[in-house]
Formats: C-alpha cells, structure tokens, sequence
C-alpha cells in the first residue's frame, strides 16, 4: 500500500530575496518530491496572520507574520510517500544551527526566524495548509 502525501512548502522571503528558489525547488526534486503545483506571491500581513493562526498565542506570532508577508515566497504543493515527515527531515531543525549537515536550512538559513522554508508539520495541517493558498 502506498503512502502519497502532499505537504505544502513555502520558501520564505530570506531565501527568494537571495535567488535561492530554484537550488531549493532542486533540493527537492533530488529528494524524490515532485512540484505539483507552486507560484511566487506576495501576501498581506493579514493573511500570513490567518496561515500562521495556530501561533497566535506565540510571542514570536506577529514578527514571524511581519517576516512572511516581507517579501515574495514561494508557495508549492510536494508529493512524494510520506511527502510530510519526508519533507520535515530535508527541512532540517527549526533553528539552522541545530539542523543536520545536508538539510535546507543548515544549508541555506540564517537564522531561527530566516530559515529559508516553512513546511506543514502534519496531515491535517498540510490540507489546511495547501487550500490556504491553492483553493481554487
């Protein structure tokens, strides 16, 4: 039985403001994900507060909303068996100094907050995750 998953990915403005977009697309693809779907887009303030209204009670939520909607991402749809966990452990720990050599943010991230990527961190998440910004 096969175990398809679509987890959203988003690169984040620190990584698209260093042309890092296509290396990371790369770093997926090399990983067995395909791109389903993906587009570049700007977002409001009040829309990275509604994508990140599970952090709201965070005392990071609003400069992690302030940071999303700085500058262009990149938002895309990965498929790949168990496409979540699979892209959690490319992405690497939260904070790029603890995260594994070879994983996008040890790679690519500058810190806890810039850390270049954003994925959903479960299936019930990834779904709401994914209609956030593919609803058609």
């Amino acid at each position: 039985m096969s175990n398809l998953e679509q987890t959203l990915s988003i690169i984040k403005p620190d990584a698209v403001e260093r042309n890092l977009d296509n290396e990371i697309k790369d770093m997926f693809k090399n990983n067995g994900f395909k791109i389903v779907k993906e587009k570049k887009i700007q977002i409001e303030k009040f829309e990275a507060e509604k994508f990140y209204k599970v952090h709201e009670t965070k005392p990071f939520y609003n400069d992690l909303c302030t940071y999303l909607s700085s500058g262009p991402i990149v938002v895309m749809i990965l498929e790949k068996e168990n496409a979540i966990l699979a892209n959690r452990d490319l992405m690497g720990a939260t904070n790029p100094k603890d995260a594994t050599d070879g994983t996008i943010r040890k790679k690519y991230g500058i810190s806890i907050d810039k850390n270049s990527v954003h994925g959903s961190d479960s299936y019930e998440n990834s779904k709401i995750e994914i209609d956030f910004f593919f609803k058609d």
